[in-house]
């Protein structure tokens, strides 16, 4: 690939996520894109802080991603369980953005910052050792083979996880998915930069007591599929 210079460019990854917009958006969620996310959206063109924190109007002791929040129940159950834990949302679509926003301005939390694209352009914007903890909680599978090549989970994303989390810091990762599950886990392994946290099998087919659950599990679990709850450690 060259860019309009002639010039050799990387390939840019493929997108890791589907549509980015579903049914019309009510006049409030209309509003609050227009007006409350340009106020939470990361500026990614300006170099991060030196120290994240500075990204919130509070005081926070450290700092959570979670990639792909849905409709935020995740991530606004944990800003409000953890009241001096700065979080960093990604998520693309703009229906659950709206719904985020929504929840934001309701209870007045001043803990969210939020990045509404590819969360891979987060991960490389973030200072080396700059997040605790990292969700990443029912990705989309892309479960036809000619799709494997669009899921998050890839050597070059968990080199990215890797960098930005703190050594001790941990990594969740949830889907009900088999196939992505052992693809994670294998991955993760031959990373050598995480180990799993497991020691017996209810530490995979049971949620943490502080690990809420979403939307899309709860759909899995109505639909018969189960589901895998992985936690790793940075070494």
């Amino acid at each position: 690939m060259r860019d309009r210079r002639g010039e050799a460019q990387e390939p840019r990854p493929l997108r890791s996520y589907g549509r980015r917009k579903g049914k019309p958006l009510s006049a409030r969620k209309e509003r609050l894109i227009a007006e409350l996310l340009p106020r939470l959206r990361l500026n990614l063109k300006e170099p991060p802080p030196r120290e994240l924190h500075d990204l919130f109007s509070v005081p926070v002791k450290e700092s959570w991603l979670e990639i792909g929040f849905g409709s935020g129940e995740h991530l606004l159950w944990q800003a409000e369980q953890h009241q001096d834990i700065g979080f960093i949302g990604c998520e693309p679509f703009v229906n659950g953005m709206g719904s985020l926003l929504g929840a934001i301005e309701d209870r007045d939390v001043k803990t969210i910052r939020v990045h509404d694209g590819d969360a891979r352009d987060v991960l490389a914007w973030l200072p080396d050792g700059s997040i605790s903890r990292i969700f990443i909680l029912f990705p989309d599978p892309w479960p036809k083979k000619r799709q494997l090549k669009r899921r998050l989970i890839s050597k070059e994303t968990i080199s990215a996880l890797a960098r930005v989390l703190v050594t001790g810091g941990e990594l969740r990762f949830a889907s009900d998915s088999s196939d992505y599950v052992a693809q994670a886990l294998f991955l993760m392994n031959k990373s050598g930069a995480f180990v799993w946290r497991a020691e017996r099998a209810s530490d995979w087919t049971t949620r943490a007591s502080d690990w809420p659950e979403t939307r899309y599990e709860r759909k899995a679990l109505a639909e018969g599929r189960s589901c895998v709850y992985l936690s790793f450690q940075r070494l």
